[in-house]
């Protein structure tokens, strides 16, 4: 396409300029010639009744025709009677008895060539007598080799300028081909390295055309896909890990089972039981990645209003039996029409998980403070307690998958490391928000925000909804 408009350029220079051109000087050398003859056909006419070679000769020396090469006047019969040479001698002074026996028919004629570098122009105009019609006619002949010259410079100079033009539009090009092929193929051996799982492969593109874009958001790509590749490797890694240990536990107990053929009942019973928990930890791990998978796949649901206040009420009559084992007192404020579009059971998770946290991870004769509002189209959910809290170093890291802040602690309390990981992802599945930073006076604080339902009506039991008296065991006025 390059080439092709540079081409129409170089052609419309060549032809249509020069052309252009020569057909100015062809209408200035019709003026002027015209003019030239027309001024001898006036000073002829309405003189003379037949013209003479005396009388011509005699009014023409008189004029000043200047620019004029040749003059022929001629009589009634087209035959010259007065011709002369003006200045220099033209090769040929292009007289013709035909376009004279045009011109006595009343026309004025004019004839102009451009032919070996010059320009040889000619008129026809005809003399009318004095009282007796059509007597003769005039003819003007100029022979210019000056201005055909300066049109030929012209032409010689245009064509310099289109080789000029044409080697370094040639130039371009190849720098132009020879520059986009690198970068192409700077761009294709960067991909092949990545589909060769080099995810950290970066390219330098300078510039800020559409290759060097291309080359930030390959680089941006990749990096995706590196960070990607770690959370895998590191998902898998922890994977294995986490069932690695209860599988090793089963394998343990029951080869000493098999290996002492004289255990005693009871130690066997112990054995299978300790099979047992190991078994349940294990399906519980199992579990929460087969959450976390649906989770990732983004599956399409069947969304319904839910009242929060509703799910908050279940979860903690089920925790409630776990907070008195563990000294730990619930307090609840929670208010009424707080509805989300979700799953009422992705919400009791996220509630519940909330919640079980921090009675674990509490102390003794601690206290959970769970707080609902609804304001502004949005419905906010805190969770507080007065544990142990988390370092601030491990505070960026807690809703990664299998990171736990005291993994011997953890295993003791059955913790994977996933709980809090579907809680998040969890939220952000129905466009909410969650964040966690210590609370003033020790403990964490949990703040889970979702957007407001937009439906007005819901259907729930009343004989399922709890008052907060019994969600705790304080009253909700203890609520900080």
């Amino acid at each position: 396409m390059y080439f092709s408009v540079i081409a129409i350029v170089l052609v419309l220079m060549n032809t249509y300029f020069l052309t252009a051109s020569r057909d100015v000087i062809f209408a200035s050398k019709q003026s002027f010639i015209q003019s030239q003859s027309g001024t001898i056909a006036a000073n002829l006419s309405d003189v003379f009744t037949t013209l003479t070679y005396e009388g011509v000769g005699q009014i023409i020396s008189r004029l000043d025709l200047k620019g004029v090469t040749h003059v022929t006047v001629t009589g009634a019969d087209a035959e010259p009677i007065y011709d002369v040479a003006i200045g220099s001698e033209s090769p040929d002074s292009g007289y013709s008895p035909a376009e004279a026996h045009l011109a006595l028919q009343g026309n004025s004629i004019f004839i102009s060539r451009f032919s070996e570098g010059s320009f040889s122009s000619s008129a026809y105009t005809p003399v009318t007598g004095k009282d007796t019609g059509l007597i003769g006619v005039v003819y003007v002949h100029e022979y210019d080799s000056e201005q055909g010259q300066i049109l030929i410079g012209l032409q010689s100079t245009i064509k310099s300028i289109s080789f000029v033009i044409l080697f370094l539009s040639i130039v371009m090009v190849v720098f132009m081909i020879w520059t986009i092929v690198n970068r192409i193929t700077s761009v294709l051996k960067a991909i092949e390295s990545v589909r060769e799982g080099e995810y950290n492969y970066r390219i330098t593109i300078r510039g800020k055309d559409e290759l060097a874009l291309l080359g930030d958001e390959f680089n941006s790509l990749t990096s995706r896909l590196h960070e990607t590749e770690e959370i895998r490797r590191r998902f898998v890694a922890d994977a294995s890990h986490e069932l690695k240990t209860p599988l090793a536990s089963i394998r343990l107990l029951t080869d000493s089972i098999l290996q002492n053929e004289h255990m005693d009942m009871p130690t066997v019973r112990e054995f299978i039981a300790d099979i047992g928990s190991e078994a349940e930890r294990l399906s519980r791990i199992t579990a929460k990645l087969m959450t976390l998978t649906r989770l990732d796949s983004k599956l399409s649901k069947e969304h319904s209003s839910v009242d929060m206040r509703h799910v908050v009420n279940q979860s903690l009559r089920m925790l409630r039996p776990l907070a008195k084992s563990n000294s730990v007192t619930l307090h609840a404020d929670l208010q009424t029409g707080c509805v989300v579009d979700a799953l009422e059971d992705d919400l009791h998770h996220v509630v519940f998980n909330l919640v079980e946290n921090a009675i674990k991870y509490n102390r003794p004769g601690g206290d959970v403070f769970i707080r609902l509002t609804c304001s502004d189209g949005f419905i906010d959910l805190i969770v507080e307690d007065t544990g142990i809290g988390v370092p601030e170093d491990d505070l960026p890291f807690i809703f990664d998958r299998f990171y736990r802040v005291d993994k011997a602690r953890s295993r003791v309390s059955g913790g994977s490391g996933l709980g809090l990981s579907i809680v998040r992802e969890t939220v952000f599945e129905y466009g909410g928000s969650i964040e966690a930073k210590p609370r003033r006076g020790g403990g964490m604080h949990f703040r889970v925000c979702f957007p407001s339902s937009a439906r007005d009506t819901i259907s729930i039991p009343p004989a399922s909804l709890p008052t907060d008296s019994q969600a705790g065991d304080a009253p909700a006025d203890n609520t900080p």
